[in-house]
């Protein structure tokens, strides 16, 4: 029995420790959640007021302090009501996140065909949507389209896109290296500074990116740009090259790399993005139509 008391008290040494980690996790997890929805804002907004109540019950304003009270209520029902789309992607996210799925390095020669056939698509101005999904299932997404669970190949890619067909207009799923569905719908962006010229593939793209952790490939059917599309932001007109790059860097280790960021523009400029993000922007892109 004398192991059990020495276990006993190692585990009093640690206890604190693991209990500290334990809930650093879990807020660092909240935390990713958040900052990827607009309920960001909510808690800045939380936090003012319970700095002013502190404030308030520090100072002893008691007329402050009771009117804070008893609006409290009626704010945290204001608030489930006014940020209720924010609750849900983020309750959405918890359900349908995989902590525990290791990431699957992606196939340089797969992803080198998805970005060939883009390419070639891009050049016929034909619209592509190429969803790649990371942590987060979208079986539902799956759902939605025609299960194909066929070999990734620029030639198979190019011919469902190239024509129109009853898969052209929706949007493929490539997962575990596979293409797993194609004509699938994805939810439109609820953002409301999009820019009016935005066409529905780049909406859908921008939607997808804020209801999971996925990452979008968009070929503009108008103006043949490369665009790639993650955590709620379009970076728009990439190169093939870039857009290699930085497909392979999201998918292995899920961050942003430094190609993509590096160049500034205008604050004038900020219109070609949906969100008003100028991160990225290929300076010699053409004139952004759509």
């Amino acid at each position: 029995m004398e192991w059990l008391q020495k276990l006993s008290a190692m585990y009093d040494v640690i206890r604190p420790a693991l209990d500290i980690t334990i809930l650093a996790s879990l807020l660092y997890l909240t935390y990713g959640l958040l900052v990827k929805t607009q309920a960001v804002q909510m808690i800045k907004g939380a936090g003012f007021l319970a700095l002013v109540y502190g404030l308030a019950t520090l100072l002893k304003l008691s007329t402050l302090v009771w009117i804070l009270k008893a609006l409290a209520p009626g704010l945290l029902i204001a608030v489930a009501i006014v940020f209720q789309p924010e609750l849900r992607k983020i309750i959405l996210r918890l359900g349908q996140s995989e902590f525990f799925r290791p990431n699957a390095k992606p196939n340089p020669g797969h992803l080198e065909a998805v970005i060939t056939a883009a390419e070639i698509l891009s050049q016929k101005r034909r619209g592509v949507l190429v969803v790649f999904p990371r942590k987060i299932n979208i079986k539902n997404i799956i759902d939605t389209g025609t299960k194909l669970n066929a070999e990734i190949s620029s030639s198979l890619i190019v011919a469902i896109f190239e024509f129109d067909g009853p898969l052209h207009d929706g949007a493929m799923i490539i997962q575990n290296e596979r293409i797993a569905a194609a004509g699938c719908f994805l939810p439109l962006s609820e953002q409301q500074d999009i820019k009016k010229s935005f066409g529905t593939r780049h909406r859908a793209s921008l939607g997808m990116s804020e209801q999971s952790d996925a990452v979008i490939l968009v070929v503009s059917e108008e103006t043949g740009a490369i665009s790639l599309a993650f955590d709620g932001k379009l970076y728009y007109d990439l190169s093939p090259a870039e857009s290699t790059r930085k497909l392979q860097d999201l998918l292995e280790h899920g961050k942003r790399s430094a190609g993509i960021g590096e160049t500034s523009v205008d604050a004038g400029d900020t219109n070609l993005f949906a969100n008003g993000s100028f991160d990225s922007v290929n300076l010699e892109a053409a004139p952004f139509k759509k």
